[in-house]
């Protein structure tokens, strides 16, 4: 069975990112499990992208610090169950109104991630290289 979201870097698929390296290639160890249990979540959830709502259970999932972010535990469970009833149907408009949920298929700039899922690992990426954590 062939997996639906794609696990070939960008650069393979002809989509390098804007500094001409591929995404993929600029994650830590860290930031790459976090993306391995996105990619998981979406074919899980039969979709054909890795979407923020992916990528944000991921990191609250398996980062402390990102969880801290977030606060108290109250406001951590809050998210974390709006990110379950998404993965479960009840989150209907953020599938259709902010991103594509791989119902129909969409050019995006990285292989496997949705435009807004791919803007935001840039930023990321361009962030940690600021701060020197790269």
């Amino acid at each position: 069975m062939q997996p639906r979201i794609p696990r070939q870097s960008a650069g393979e698929q002809g989509g390098r990112c804007p500094d001409g390296t591929d995404l993929d290639d600029r994650f830590s160890a860290e930031l790459a499990s976090a993306v391995s249990g996105a990619r998981r979540r979406a074919v899980r959830d039969g979709d054909r992208q890795i979407d923020t709502a992916h990528l944000l259970h991921s990191l609250l999932e398996c980062d402390a610090e990102a969880r801290a972010l977030l606060g108290d535990g109250a406001r951590v469970a809050r998210v974390l169950g709006y990110l379950v009833q998404r993965s479960i149907g009840y989150g209907l408009r953020w599938q259709s109104a902010v991103e594509d949920s791989g119902a129909v298929p969409v050019m995006t700039g990285v292989a496997g991630f949705s435009p807004p899922a791919a803007a935001a690992m840039e930023d990321a990426c361009a962030r940690a290289v600021r701060r020197g954590a790269v």
